[in-house]
């Protein structure tokens, strides 16, 4: 179905993307937002956003589940982060030199995580994981990095073959412009694969094994039981470092990460997205002695002209603050109601809903998603339909099967019964 024939007015999305479409490649910033995996003619262009709500540039008002694909916990324009930035804002926007603000927030992250002792703030998650990367070279004098198909770490040249997030969105098994060399340092196994991961350690000097410790980028797909601590065991016995990438679950599953819900740690962590509270930052961190590598304490290479923000940091403390355990049980309640009701709106259809706390996936699956294969084995063209379907009754999707939905604390019950209601008719439209 066209937006055209879903009854929706879309003349004012339909000439921004006319106009975008000759001046942005597809007329996006970022590929997903185009919308085309879901079948859409043009995206849906935001003129604000208000708590949980969405409202496009037609005056149409969503539920919105994306939440700027995560960094918003506490909702759109949440006041105390306004204001906060509005503050940093009248004092000056950057300085190129050290705030007070940045080791606050430095100080926040380590007090948070307990594998984190020192921190570098960056700009954003693919920064930090290309910084994190190139330090776990260094200190081992190791190449090579085993990756999980599926799992996203930004657009890092080494890290895109079979990634997930946008690249499964739009199909791509990895990136035209990314070397053989580069490719080669990377070694891809199956998530939740306990035999690859100990052949690949077995056949490689391996310097990192990088991992989203709960992949949301192929969809929410939990570890397996013993899964993380595999990965801890095999990482000390080979002498590589473990790398848990956090931009998507640092301070959203938990106050200290997927660390603090699954009791791993690891040696550096990759943090973005709630860290920056909605503006662009994020952060790479771990143990004293390997974070003392990079420069000026050390030899390793890093630095960025807006690393340390004063409105990204201000708007990282103030989101922060307001994350205590309080805030967690009920983010966790949330994401519970809002899994059992696309659940019983399937109403027996083949659909896995995934979730941690505040992450979600519904995938359009007989089977229960446990690995990359998987979640390329769902029906796609299914979660298009389900999705239009959604936009249609005034709720805003993942617009991929291979993204996760964001709960805030800014969402209640009344719009995640809305929600499950729109869904029953949704896929009722999807799957018959």
């Amino acid at each position: 179905m066209t937006e055209a024939a879903s009854g929706l007015d879309t003349r004012t999305s339909e000439v921004l993307y006319a106009r975008a479409a000759g001046l942005l490649p597809g007329g996006v910033n970022s590929p997903v937002r185009a919308m085309r995996a879901i079948g859409r003619d043009h995206p849906v262009f935001v003129e604000r956003g208000e708590g949980f709500e969405l409202i496009d540039a037609d005056g149409h008002r969503y539920v919105d589940w994306v939440c700027s694909w995560g960094p918003l916990i506490l909702g759109h324009a949440h006041p105390k982060v306004v204001e906060a930035v509005c503050a940093a804002a009248e004092r000056g926007t950057s300085y190129g030199a050290p705030t007070e603000g940045e080791v606050e927030l430095a100080a926040e992250v380590c007090e948070r995580f307990e594998s984190v002792e020192m921190v570098r703030m960056v700009n954003s998650g693919t920064e930090a994981s290309m910084s994190a990367v190139r330090l776990a070279r260094a200190a081992t004098g190791r190449d090579k990095v085993v990756k999980f198909a599926g799992a996203y770490h930004g657009h890092v040249d080494g890290l895109l073959a079979q990634a997930g997030s946008g690249l499964a969105t739009q199909g791509i098994p990895a990136s035209p412009g990314v070397t053989a060399g580069q490719a080669a340092d990377t070694v891809v196994v199956p998530w939740n694969d306990r035999e690859s991961v100990s052949a690949a350690l077995s056949s490689h000097e391996v310097a990192a094994i990088i991992c989203e410790p709960i992949a949301a980028n192929m969809g929410v797909v939990v570890p397996a039981d013993g899964f993380l601590e595999l990965l801890r065991e095999q990482a000390e016995q080979s002498g590589a470092l473990l790398i848990f990438d956090e931009v998507i679950t640092g301070f959203r599953v938990a106050r200290g990460g997927a660390q603090e819900l699954y009791e791993v740690g690891a040696d550096l962590t990759i943090l973005g997205k709630v860290v920056g509270g909605g503006l662009p930052a994020a952060a790479y961190g771990g143990r004293r002695e390997l974070m003392e590598q990079v420069a000026p304490a050390g030899d390793v290479y890093q630095a960025g002209t807006l690393s340390g923000n004063p409105l990204a940091v201000a708007a990282g403390l103030a989101t922060l603050e307001r994350l205590d355990a309080a805030a967690y049980g009920r983010l966790g309640a949330l994401t519970d109601r809002l899994a059992a009701g696309l659940r019983e709106a399937a109403g027996g259809r083949p659909v896995q809903v995934a979730s941690a706390p505040g992450l979600v996936t519904p995938f359009f699956s007989p089977e229960p998603i446990r690995d990359f294969a998987g979640a390329s084995a769902c029906d796609l063209d299914a979660y298009g339909r389900f999705c239009r379907a959604l936009l249609e009754r005034g709720i805003y999707p993942p617009p991929s099967q291979f993204e996760a939905w964001f709960v805030s604390l800014a969402h209640d019950e009344a719009a995640i019964d809305r929600t499950a209601e729109a869904a029953s008719e949704a896929f009722t439209t999807a799957l018959g």
